[in-house]
């Protein structure tokens, strides 16, 4: 395989990377669905709240006019004036700002989860740079955008089209209509381009959230050499992996060995098994393997065990069962208990001899 084809993003993201680009704020998402849900959300606050806001629109519009030769307007009065304006102002769109605040809350926790990124949060000077901008409008993603909006509002059109030509019979009878039936056809009419074209945009949106799930899990794809430093880096360098296990069998050898003088007695097989047996009957409910190994460690079991007067029996049988059967620290099997006590009661023969 070519080095070229070697660097190319052929491997599944890792966990770790997802979880690197969620930190970052890189995630799957559509701006579509949160557009959408706040346009449902403002349809839907107009249609519960829409007379209670056309009611206090209406009072607030009569007291300013009422009063509009009463107000006194200085610079002491101005500020309180501007303040009143704002209240009601506020007042009267508060549904409508709520179900905004709401809906776009809700349709972002809902397709990308609960997610706060301090890295995505900071500001880039970089983004600034004129020069950077041209180039991001000459990208495949800037042509796939410019596309989704030219669908987009090709869609929203034509249902505007289609409604308000559904609409134009009704026209005429209007010119003879009173002010409020004249805002009940335009509300009933602008409820009613706005409801399907909601129902346009949460298809596109679907379609979109597909589109950017797919460019998300390709953008976070990974090369072989990628795959492989991230493995290293979470395992370690098997250099280092090796060298930390020398040691600790070092270690644990070392600590063998200094067992090798409590032992009872040392059963091996003349010149490749030695394993080192103690038993104290006070204290253990069977004898105890404090060390075995073979070739060169099994001599220097032996030689261990004759340096501190510890007897070597010679059991080619039972050195290899207890050699296979039986780890270091752990107490013989009851099938043994027989074959070792019997070399047990030769060592403490010899001892009384």
């Amino acid at each position: 395989m070519s080095e070229r084809s070697d660097q190319e993003r052929t491997e599944k993201p890792t966990p770790k990377r997802r979880t690197e680009a969620r930190r970052k704020g890189n995630v799957a998402q559509s701006a579509e669905i949160p557009s959408t849900v706040v346009l449902l959300a403002s349809l839907a606050a107009f249609f519960l709240a829409g007379p209670w806001m056309f009611d206090q629109m209406r009072a607030f519009t009569r007291e300013v006019f009422q009063g509009m030769g009463t107000f006194p307007l200085d610079e002491t009065s101005a500020p309180g004036l501007l303040a009143w304006v704002l209240g009601r102002a506020a007042w009267v769109l508060l549904p409508l700002m709520l179900a905004v605040c709401f809906g776009g809350v809700a349709a972002n926790v809902a397709h990308v989860g609960f997610l706060v990124s301090k890295e995505a949060l900071t500001p880039k000077f970089s983004k600034l740079n004129p020069l950077a901008g041209v180039k991001r409008l000459l990208t495949m993603k800037s042509l796939v955008e410019l596309v989704k909006s030219l669908v987009k509002i090709l869609t929203v059109g034509g249902i505007a089209a289609m409604q308000i030509r559904r609409e134009l019979p009704d026209l005429p009878r209007l010119l003879e209509a009173g002010v409020g039936e004249i805002l009940a056809v335009m509300g009933r009419a602008s409820l009613g381009i706005g409801l399907y074209a909601c129902m346009g945009l949460m298809l596109l949106a679907g379609l979109d959230y597909l589109f950017q799930r797919w460019r998300h899990e390709q953008d976070l794809r990974m090369t072989r050499q990628e795959v492989k430093d991230e493995n290293r880096q979470m395992e370690g360098d098997p250099q280092v992996k090796s060298r930390i296990r020398r040691v600790q069998m070092d270690m644990g050898r070392r600590r063998m060995m200094q067992a090798v003088p409590e032992a009872a007695a040392v059963i091996a097989n003349p010149e490749h098994l030695a394993i080192a047996v103690r038993y104290d009957a006070g204290r253990m409910a069977a004898p105890v393997v404090v060390a075995k190994g073979a070739d060169r460690i099994a001599q220097r079991i032996k030689a261990v065990a004759r340096e501190h007067g510890v007897p070597v029996v010679e059991n080619k049988p039972l050195a290899r069962t207890l050699y296979k059967s039986v780890d270091i620290g752990r107490p013989i099997p009851p099938d043994l208990y027989r074959a070792v006590a019997e070399v047990l009661a030769y060592v403490y023969r010899l001892k009384q001899g």
